[in-house]
């Protein structure tokens, strides 16, 4: 039998769909970053290469997946900020807000196509630098290392979201985040033994005993946290229905 030729605009086509995919999230990273990806990228790695330079000059221990952790989450929380806080009031800056409610439900796509792309963008980078430190600092699970960082991401983004939904503000956004963070950081020795711990450590080095302790504790916090995320980008999804904040 004869195979069959594929046809000859099908490989167009998928070149095509690719372009548009990747014309789109460029895009959108670019609405959601103010232009300035390229400048938060580099102040991302550049923190992370700190941290863990810093890390092996203080540290008589070698580097292992707890350290890892904390280095990335640090960056991932940088490319994060500011197009989390500011993704709302660069539409109302740019004018784009009354167009954007001047169509039905459109807006709600646009948004959540934005977002969407802001965690795609900070979950590349994230992914980058995790296969940086495994080939350079120390072995750990790749996939889980990545999943495990995005989970508080998503939940800090989709908190910037709700709150930039019900302020209007970008600044306020920013600075209620900084206080959510900041008491986070400043309670963290009452709360990182439990599942509320926002930035809880699933890679922390217990005992074999409280292996299972810790595996709970890290399920629990987990579930706590990707609940919060729907919740919340539910909610402001309703909150922009209140046209008045943004007008």
């Amino acid at each position: 039998m004869i195979p069959s030729r594929p046809k000859a605009g099908a490989g167009r086509k998928g070149t095509g769909r690719m372009a548009g995919a990747w014309a789109f999230i460029r895009g959108n990273a670019s609405a959601a970053f103010g232009g300035k990806t390229v400048a938060f990228v580099l102040l991302a790695v550049a923190v992370f290469l700190a941290v863990a330079a810093l890390t092996l000059l203080n540290r008589r221990a070698t580097i292992d997946a707890q350290h890892i952790y904390d280095f990335l989450l640090v960056p991932a929380l940088i490319l994060l900020f500011y197009p989390a806080a500011f993704a709302l009031q660069g539409d109302k800056d740019a004018g784009m807000i009354e167009v954007l409610f001047g169509i039905p439900d459109y807006r709600f796509k646009v948004w959540l196509a934005r977002y969407l792309t802001i965690y795609l963008t900070v979950g590349m980078w994230v992914l980058v630098l995790a296969l940086l430190s495994r080939i350079g600092l120390a072995a750990f699970p790749l996939g889980r290392m990545v999943l495990e960082v995005m989970i508080p991401i998503l939940f800090i983004g989709s908190l910037a979201f709700y709150l930039a939904a019900s302020t209007g503000s970008g600044i306020a956004t920013s600075v209620l985040l900084l206080v959510v963070i900041g008491l986070f950081w400043l309670f963290r020795d009452s709360l990182a033994a439990g599942p509320w711990y926002l930035f809880h450590n699933p890679f922390v080095r217990v005992e074999e005993i409280k292996a299972m302790v810790l595996a709970k504790t890290t399920f629990a916090n987990r579930l706590y946290l990707l609940s919060g995320f729907l919740v919340l980008t539910l909610l402001s999804l309703l909150r922009l229905q209140k046209r008045e904040k943004f007008i």
